[in-house]
This record gives C-alpha cells, structure tokens and sequence, in this order.
C-alpha cells in the first residue's frame, strides 16, 4: 500500500516543528527517515499513526486521506512500533500479540480460533513461538522487539511504522530485527539513528533538519559527505561493503577552523 505524505506542518505551542514535509513510500519498499536528534522524524511517524493531528497537510493511505478513515480501518491498514511502546501490565508475550487481532474482531473483542492460527504464525514467524507463556516484562530487549513486531503482524497492516526500531538491541538483534521487517513484503517508514543500517535496509531515504526535508533518493545518492557535513557535522569517509557494495560510513569529527 503506498503512503503519501503531502505539505505537512506541525505547530505546537507557537513552534513550528515541521514544514511543508513531502514524502512518497511505494508499495512494498523500506522508506527510511535519517536526521539528528530534534530534526522532526518522531512528529512525523507520530501523525502518520494518528498519535498527533498535523497542523497543515494531509496523510493517505492508498489514496486515501488517513483522517477519514475510521480508527478500526486505519489499524487494518497501518500498524506502529513507537519508541515507548512496552506495556507495564503484566501480559504474557502471546497477549501481546493476540491484541494485534482487535481491528478484525467486533465489538465483544472475542478471539476466534482463525485468530489464535494468525498470532501463533506471527510468533513462529519472528522466531519466538517459544516465548508465548512468557510474561512480556521479563524478556529481554530483542525479544520484546520480537513480539511487538509479531503483534504487528498479526494485525495484518498494509503499512508499518517503526520509530527506532534498534535502540537497546544489541549488533545481532539489530540485523535480525531490520531483516525480518524487511521480508515481510509491507510498506516500511521508519526512522533510523544508525546510518550504516539505514544505508544497508531502506530503498529510499529521507533526510530531515529543522523539520524540513532536506534530501531524498536512493541511499548511494543521499549519503555524501557534504551532506552529513552539513546536516551531522561530521566528517564521513565512504567505503563499499565487501559482499553487497551497499556504501559503509566511517567518521570523524570536522576539523576546527584555524583562526
């Protein structure tokens, strides 16, 4: 499902946050959003899964404009891993994911047995059938991440949004965590810290500064040093991976200007 994202603004509290923001996610392709902290990408996962109302400019999924679909609709189109995103209640790992099945269910929110054959697939999916007894805050942070994207799996989205999706992961459950969002044919927006994996996973990039899009393409194209000068200040030296020529950053700090 395509994602559309046409002159976006967000003001709060007489600061604008975000400008004119324009962004394309074909169908099927891994969009990712890449900037420094404070540079915007959060508000804008935020008002394509309807967390924040933007102030200009509309969302579409499939063409159509995301506000006025229903927020049963929505879920059945679009699933969200926010940053924060971990219950406190004590469920198990498998009642995590069964909650991805409520946008299909009516209104007594009963789970059929066609349910229970999805979140169990969702599970063996991402490799944590094993971890459905299990209560959710005892697991570990890969395994969580596991879950959560197996609850999202299982809510059976055209799009997914994911907001940092790596952080507290360590190297192994980064790749894995990046390579099962990847295979699972959907359309991916994700904002991402980590440049290398950004330039190793997404299709296409997207660059915010100061709530602006400042670049886009392919990540070859947008990844240059001038670039990451200008928006990171830091030197970056590109180098082509050994086995899929995908470009690999090494940095530096920018020299200090001579008096």
């Amino acid at each position: 499902m395509r994602v559309e994202i046409e002159d976006v603004a967000v003001d709060v509290a007489g600061t604008r946050l975000l400008a004119d923001i324009a962004l394309e996610a074909g169908s099927g392709t891994f969009v990712g959003l890449i900037g420094p902290n404070g540079s915007g990408k959060s508000t804008l996962l935020r008002c394509v899964y309807r967390a924040l109302r933007p102030s200009a400019g509309v969302v579409r999924l499939g063409g159509d404009d995301l506000r006025a679909l229903s927020p049963r609709e929505g879920a059945r189109r679009l699933a969200a891993l926010p940053q924060e995103s971990a219950s406190e209640f004590d469920f198990t790992a498998g009642e995590v994911v069964a909650m991805g099945r409520l946008p299909h269910q009516s209104g007594a929110g009963r789970a059929t047995a066609r349910d229970a054959e999805i979140c169990a697939a969702a599970l063996e999916r991402v490799g944590g059938a094993h971890l459905a007894g299990r209560s959710f805050p005892t697991l570990s942070g890969g395994e969580k991440q596991r879950v959560l994207i197996a609850r999202a799996l299982a809510q059976e989205p055209s799009v997914l949004v994911l907001d940092e999706p790596t952080n507290h992961l360590d190297i192994a459950q980064q790749l894995d965590v990046l390579a099962l969002v990847r295979g699972a044919g959907l359309t991916v927006l994700a904002a991402l810290h980590d440049l290398n994996l950004a330039a190793t996973h997404c299709d296409v990039l997207y660059v915010l500064a100061g709530g602006r899009v400042v670049a886009s393409g392919p990540p070859a194209d947008v990844l240059t040093a001038e670039l990451l000068a200008g928006v990171f200040g830091v030197r970056a030296h590109r180098v082509p991976h050994p086995e899929s020529g995908a470009p690999r950053l090494l940095f530096d700090r920018l020299p200090t200007p001579t008096p």
